[in-house]
């Protein structure tokens, strides 16, 4: 804990970019064939540097078969919503997950990054035990905690019941549980953003474990076995409030995030979709119909800016209803 905020927290995006830089990058190395242990390298990225874009330090696991796929802080600007509590959090700690093993490691960056450690693993079976989840994937400090998305529920294989989101406590990094409380229709999972001036969150599906821990499995492509819905959720009450099933044209929607205004209502998408046949890929129908659709939809959006800004963080970058 600081007595003041971190001061690479920002209430906007166009607030950190206008910030100074940061003077270390880190990345992750990986061994494909699980023979060498994962690690995360330290990069120096300050200009004029002596070592200016070299790697500098390096974080090398105790463990085979982690599988690293992303990585996030404990805190970052969500930090400073007013309804979190956590205004005096430091961005020290990096959370890594080990997607194939699911143990998640936190490495200590301070006060040397090019020193950096391991403080702390978390062995799958703690994550099991707490949650009934497996496979973490996405990391994104949040304003309860840090928040860990997950693509495989219970049991060997990750199958026994649906993946989720759960929650660690951003000081201690204890695994505190399971975030939803009523998922609804919700059974697969992927990656997912929030919007907390407007109190929701979006999460998007994928598959489950052995449907691409070895591959894509074609069988179940073509049966619509891989998500294709998005899912919004009342973010405070941890509750699923509507469901969008995109068709099964647009299997395998994966990336989600925010625009850089931080009151907007929109956001945006990675499409990895994949179209079942290859009918459904050239055919006469399928393109043209989500076309005009989509058409429709941009001409009927209402137009719902209001004339002023009702918070400092919109800066007048953005003109929101309500924080």
């Amino acid at each position: 804990m600081t007595i003041r905020p971190d001061p690479t927290f920002h209430a906007s995006p166009k607030l950190a970019m206008e910030a100074p830089q940061e003077n270390f990058a880190y990345t992750l190395l990986l061994s494909p064939d699980f023979s060498k242990s994962d690690a995360i390298a330290v990069i120096d990225v300050k200009p004029g540097s002596p070592t200016f874009s070299q790697i500098v330090h390096t974080v090398t696991m105790p463990c085979k078969g982690d599988e690293f796929h992303h990585f996030g802080w404990n805190a970052c600007s969500s930090a400073l919503s007013p309804l979190t509590g956590h205004a005096f959090l430091e961005r020290r700690y990096l959370i890594i997950p080990g997607l194939r093993s699911s143990r998640i490691y936190v490495v200590d960056t301070k006060p040397d990054p090019t020193k950096a450690k391991i403080c702390k693993i978390i062995e799958p079976e703690e994550v099991f035990r707490k949650t009934g989840y497996s496979r973490p994937h996405t990391v994104h400090c949040g304003p309860e905690g840090i928040y860990v998305s997950t693509l495989g529920g219970g049991g060997k294989d990750g199958t026994d019941g649906p993946p989720g989101i759960f929650i660690m406590d951003c000081e201690t990094f204890d695994i505190l549980g399971r975030w939803e409380i009523d998922r609804g229709s919700q059974n697969l999972h992927y990656d997912f953003w929030w919007s907390l001036p407007r109190d929701y969150m979006v999460t998007s599906e994928w598959g489950l474990p052995p449907q691409f821990e070895l591959g894509i499995v074609p069988e179940d492509l073509l049966l619509n076995k891989y998500g294709h819905r998005i899912h919004f959720w009342d973010l405070r009450a941890r509750r699923n409030v509507q469901t969008i099933d995109l068709g099964a044209n647009h299997q395998r929607r994966s990336r989600c995030g925010p625009r850089t205004i931080p009151c907007a209502s929109t956001g945006f998408w990675a499409l990895w979709s994949t179209p079942r046949t290859s009918k459904a890929r050239s055919g006469p129908g399928s393109a043209r119909t989500a076309s005009s659709t989509s058409r429709r939809r941009r001409r009927s959006r209402p137009n719902r800016r209001p004339k002023t800004s009702c918070h400092p963080c919109c800066r007048g970058l953005a003109r929101c209803h309500r924080w």
